[in-house]
């Protein structure tokens, strides 16, 4: 049973970075994405909402670190600074503006993983609901990013697993639009609510024994959705 692999997205404009770090990442159970310039970054943290992000600083349209600001406004999951800027006062500068680590150019690429697991463990809920939930023949099993209907996996998107999941955390109450959009994609996209009823939509398809007639995943008028678990 395949369960959702962790998005690690790479902002970096030198391609042999890609060439060798997404083979690497992909070999280790992670999900590489891939952004090659500030602008291209942002809008993949804000799409993918990705488990963690490597960022370089030195990008060609804009300052890494104005990329480390403006990502802080609206995602607060792992960011990892990947630079040749070796100065002390960069480090601290960007460690003051929001980032969670520092890895220096030339770097090992084991060096890095481990970064990213102890990043990714760092930023783990610290509570999850006591065993899987299960709804009629829907098992929703957090603990291992699983899901499964009549005990054959369901393959999800990786935003699809984010708001089941957080309907899954808060199962039996009603969760509102913007909570649901600003914990899968960020503030700055609370009020984007086609976003959300293109995702649950899918998980629908996917979950539900009839889509037009939704048992598992609720839909509250006007307010959100609710997990019948």
């Amino acid at each position: 049973m395949a369960a959702v692999r962790p998005q690690i997205l790479v902002i970096d404009d030198e391609p042999q970075i890609h060439r060798f770090l997404s083979p690497a990442l992909d070999a280790a159970g992670y999900e590489p994405r891939r952004a090659d310039s500030g602008q291209e970054g942002l809008r993949g943290i804000a799409l993918w909402s990705p488990d963690a992000v490597v960022l370089d600083l030195g990008l060609p349209d804009m300052d890494g670190k104005d990329v480390l600001a403006r990502a802080r406004e609206f995602y607060a999951g792992p960011i990892i600074i990947l630079s040749a800027r070796d100065k002390e006062a960069e480090k601290i500068a960007a460690l003051d503006l929001g980032a969670n680590d520092y890895v220096e150019k030339p770097f090992g690429v084991g060096e890095l993983l481990a970064r990213v697991r102890a990043n990714l463990r760092q930023a783990a809920p610290r509570m999850e609901p006591n065993g899987p939930l299960t709804a009629g023949d829907v098992v929703i099993d957090l603990e291992r990013r699983l899901i499964t209907r009549a005990g054959v996996a369901v393959r999800v998107t990786p935003k699809e697993y984010d708001v089941l999941a957080y309907l899954a955390r808060n199962a039996g109450k009603v969760v509102g639009h913007r909570d649901l959009l600003t914990a899968v994609w960020g503030k700055a996209h609370a009020d984007d609510t086609q976003y959300l009823r293109v995702v649950v939509g899918q998980l629908r398809q996917k979950l539900e024994t009839d889509p037009a007639q939704p048992r598992l995943i609720a839909t509250e008028p006007g307010v959100g959705y609710r997990l019948t678990a």
